[in-house]
């Protein structure tokens, strides 16, 4: 009893320390979010404004039949399906791709995904680990490397595989497009855009603007700035999704440890008073036999 009680208070602490951490990390990616929306809106607005305008990120420069996928899993475990499902979801593509005839290469952030990767016999080129607050630096670093290799033709398509923040009862493992640029195709089901957002597509409206610097200039520098805000909103999302996956599995464990320390202190006492009542007895018994 006293080894469970034990665990019961270490995953009690856990649960604490993992809510702490996911409301500063829910904080961080909520207000990253409407950056990451505006420019992507500003994006298509210039770009249906720019003409016959061409960027090396919109297509591959060859077909190299070679695509990099980014695995984003966590550095420590005791969080429920996080990791599993982040990696069933990056398997699964994986081997979609080599069916159609393509090579992957994989790059892990995080000690979990990296150790998958390696057991699976298919080393991650590149293995890194930005933490629980990774910066915007670091992950402009990050995806300046991918727009770089993308844009040299190192890769024909750069994807991120990762799990989406949708709310604190649904999380979704899913694998997106980086690079080229292109409306975001989920290999799920469900779509991250608000439903403001597909009214307004359905509806066909485009503003009518006049630029100044040009549609072209200002894609140049909206472009690159788009790629590495959606980048660091999926970092941010699995950051958001791994503590309140550990949150849930900690408040399970410490759960499930105190009602085993019941049934155990129930066992033991009922062992207690057996024990009792036969000695009892022998008590009576030999009291009974001298007489």
């Amino acid at each position: 009893m006293i080894a469970v009680g034990t665990i019961a208070r270490i995953t009690k602490t856990m649960q604490m320390i993992a809510t702490a951490k996911f409301t500063a990390a829910l904080v961080r990616a909520k207000d990253s979010r409407p950056y990451t929306d505006c420019i992507r809106r500003l994006v298509g607005e210039v770009s249906g404004a720019g003409g016959d305008y061409d960027s090396p990120l919109f297509t591959p420069k060859a077909n190299t039949g070679k695509e990099l996928l980014l695995v984003i899993s966590s550095d420590r475990g005791l969080c429920g399906a996080y990791n599993g499902n982040v990696l069933r979801s990056a398997l699964k593509h994986i081997r979609n791709t080599i069916a159609q005839g393509k090579e992957v290469e994989v790059e892990a952030a995080g000690k979990k995904s990296a150790a998958f990767f390696r057991f699976q016999k298919m080393a991650p080129t590149e293995q890194f680990t930005l933490g629980d607050k990774p910066s915007f630096e670091d992950v402009s670093r990050l995806a300046n490397r991918y727009i770089e290799g993308f844009s040299e033709g190192k890769w024909e398509a750069v994807r991120v595989a990762y799990m989406r923040f949708e709310s604190s009862s649904r999380q979704i493992a899913e694998v997106i497009q980086l690079l080229p640029l292109a409306p975001k195709t989920p290999e799920t089901t469900e779509s991250s855009e608000s439903p403001k957002q597909n009214v307004s597509e359905k509806s066909g409206t485009t503003p009518n603007y006049e630029f100044s610097p040009s549609a072209g200039e200002i894609l140049d520098d909206l472009l690159p700035r788009s790629v590495k805000t959606t980048l660091f909103q999926a970092f941010n999302d699995s950051i958001v999704s791994e503590q309140i996956m550990r949150m849930i599995a900690m408040k399970a464990a410490t759960e499930n440890a105190n009602e085993l320390a019941k049934d155990l202190k129930r066992d033991y006492n009922r062992a207690r008073q057996a024990q009792i009542t036969t000695e009892l007895t022998e008590i009576i018994s030999g009291a009974a036999a001298l007489e």
